[in-house]
């Protein structure tokens, strides 16, 4: 039996799954996702104050540096988001990474204005960026519970197929996934993908949502209900018998660890035989 998760999870422990280095040019993010990582992290290590991480701060340091030439595909950006109110900044630090020779992906919750500028500006640079955009719902309200200040399903949806209708190499992470409606996501997506669909659970969770100060009793209720069906053994059976050989869905570390763990389970079973 092909043991694919389990060497994936293998190579995914020696390397980074989206890409080795990452370019930012921002601290803070005006999205205000509750589970944000950058946050927690920022508010972890440099003990800052979590309410001001909305207020978005160029730096400009950063943005005016010269870049180089990576040696693999570059990530921008990672700790932020490219958003209306930095859109102009954004065209600028992405046109100095693709001049540099960089193939880049681009990751983002996207508003449609600042897609359909990017694409607009960048036809050029077609063969060297890879859009991904994070969708974890096709449910706006889902969406704008942990994700307040991001954009609905709606113009997400919109922004994927606009990038795909442009000609632009596009793929979608799910992660994290906030509901179970998983199904319907890929179907409803993998029309306008090129490249993949990630999946991958809300990790730290209740750590995170603690330092950001989202810690009220109906926020932790949500979260401990999300952290539940997410590790639900009939759910993740689902995901593996449904989506195992579908060469478009690919699993963060989270669940690939547990694909692995079935993968080894199955093989098991079948020598037993």
């Amino acid at each position: 039996m092909e043991m694919k998760f389990t060497e994936e999870l293998s190579r995914t422990r020696k390397n980074h799954q989206f890409a080795d280095d990452s370019i930012n040019f921002i601290t803070g993010c005006g999205n205000k996702c509750k589970y944000c990582y950058s946050c927690e992290m920022a508010v972890r290590l440099r003990h800052l104050d979590p309410t001001n991480w909305e207020n978005e701060i160029v730096r400009q340091k950063d943005l005016m540096k010269k870049i180089k030439k990576y040696p693999k595909m570059v990530m921008f950006p990672s700790s932020h988001d490219i958003r209306p109110i930095h859109l102009s900044e954004s065209i600028q630090m992405l046109e100095k990474i693709l001049q540099a020779g960089n193939e880049v992906l681009v990751v983002s919750k996207p508003h449609f204005e600042c897609t359909e500028r990017i694409c607009n500006t960048f036809q050029d640079y077609k063969n060297k960026i890879l859009f991904r955009f994070t969708i974890g719902s096709v449910d706006s309200q889902v969406l704008k519970f942990w994700e307040t200040n991001a954009p609905s399903f709606e113009e997400r949806y919109k922004s994927l197929k606009y990038a795909y209708k442009m000609g632009y190499q596009t793929s979608i992470s799910a992660e994290p996934l906030l509901d179970k409606n998983v199904d319907f996501l890929i179907e409803t997506l993998s029309h306008y993908i090129t490249d993949t669909i990630w999946i991958g659970k809300a990790e730290q969770l209740i750590q995170r949502l603690t330092l950001n100060k989202y810690n009220d009793p109906l926020i932790l209720r949500k979260a401990d209900e999300l952290i539940k069906w997410q590790n639900d053994p009939k759910f993740i059976q689902h995901l593996y018998q449904t989506y195992k050989d579908n060469p478009m869905v690919r699993w963060k570390t989270s669940y690939l660890e547990e694909m692995s763990k079935i993968e080894k389970n199955a093989s098991l079973w079948k020598k037993a035989q």
